[in-house]
């Protein structure tokens, strides 16, 4: 596949970061759906590494709260939010159905098990506000 032009947008990426490599895969699969390009990665670290080079593209951010290493989900979603105030960013546990005290207001929680439809609407709204935001799709 050719590289776009420089006056052709890519298509927005979406972001899934969970360390269970099955609910990765099947978040990954439920994304492809979209017209989204989809990045998955099984910790934090990984994903701002991924931020760093391509965050101006990055939609949305699916991301569990358990992580191995440094960051788990929620400091993640802080990170982001303070660099890539653009990204729209849902995180996701399987040990809570409350919404953790921690995680701050602009952020989406969905406990698990989560439906299929919730996850695509999610990333439906983040492609549709990058558009609007950035001019994709032009």
């Amino acid at each position: 596949m050719a590289s776009p032009s420089p006056t052709e947008k890519q298509a927005p990426i979406a972001l899934i970061v969970e360390d269970d490599p099955d609910l990765r895969e099947l978040g990954a699969a439920l994304l492809e759906e979209t017209e989204m390009r989809v990045i998955e990665c099984e910790d934090a670290e990984k994903a701002m590494a991924v931020l760093a080079r391509e965050g101006e593209n990055v939609a949305l951010v699916f991301a569990d709260i358990r992580l191995p290493g440094l960051l788990d989900g929620v400091d993640l979603a802080r990170r982001i939010k303070a660099v890539w105030p653009h990204v729209s960013i849902v995180v996701t546990s399987g040990y809570s159905a409350q919404r953790p005290e921690t995680l701050p207001d602009n952020i989406t929680y969905m406990p698990k098990p989560w439906l299929a439809l919730d996850v695509l609407m999610q990333a439906e709204r983040a492609a549709a506000w990058m558009q609007r935001a950035q001019g994709f799709g032009r």
